[in-house]
């Protein structure tokens, strides 16, 4: 079972919210990928949220983009700035990638990201939303939400 970011924001608005402003922090992220042989390769990259998706861009033919075309399974983990705080705390989002092919909705990333020209475009269909922290300086505190389900939160001392 899968679903878009808008679904997840609608049931999930907090985390949500939480898991967009540690992306929008910085830049680069890290996104894992599965070789042609299953080994895990890990790249940086730019992502965006826009029309309730969570977009994943591309150069054309990098080997990521040729990953996900062959295995769309991915887990992309937000940059967790310099040092060891963490504020928001660490996030990450497993799921599947869809390439996207439809002029419109292209054009409609293209005018609001303004990539080079060409790039592979893809939308993701989550699969889990994970959101680890620290709290009082004596919990660490994992959030973790799948579709269908509510968020879980496990605390560890």
């Amino acid at each position: 079972m899968a679903t878009n970011w808008a679904a997840f924001a609608a049931v999930e608005p907090e985390l949500a919210r939480t898991v967009e402003e540690r992306f929008g922090a910085f830049t680069h992220h890290v996104l894992a990928t599965l070789r042609r042989d299953g080994a895990p390769r890990t790249t940086g990259l730019e992502v965006r949220f826009a029309n309730g998706e969570l977009w994943l861009g591309m150069m054309p033919g990098s080997l990521k983009a040729l990953d996900l075309r062959r295995d769309p399974r991915f887990a992309l983990q937000a940059n967790p700035g310099p040092g060891t705080g963490m504020g928001g705390g660490d996030v990450r989002i497993g799921g599947r990638a869809v390439e996207v092919d439809d002029p419109g909705a292209k054009g409609a990333y293209v005018k609001e990201v303004e990539p080079p020209q060409p790039f592979h475009l893809f939308r993701t269909e989550l699969t889990e939303v994970v959101r680890t922290y620290v709290e009082d300086d004596a919990h660490l505190v994992v959030q973790v939400w799948r579709p269908g389900a509510p968020v879980r939160t496990l605390k560890r001392t």
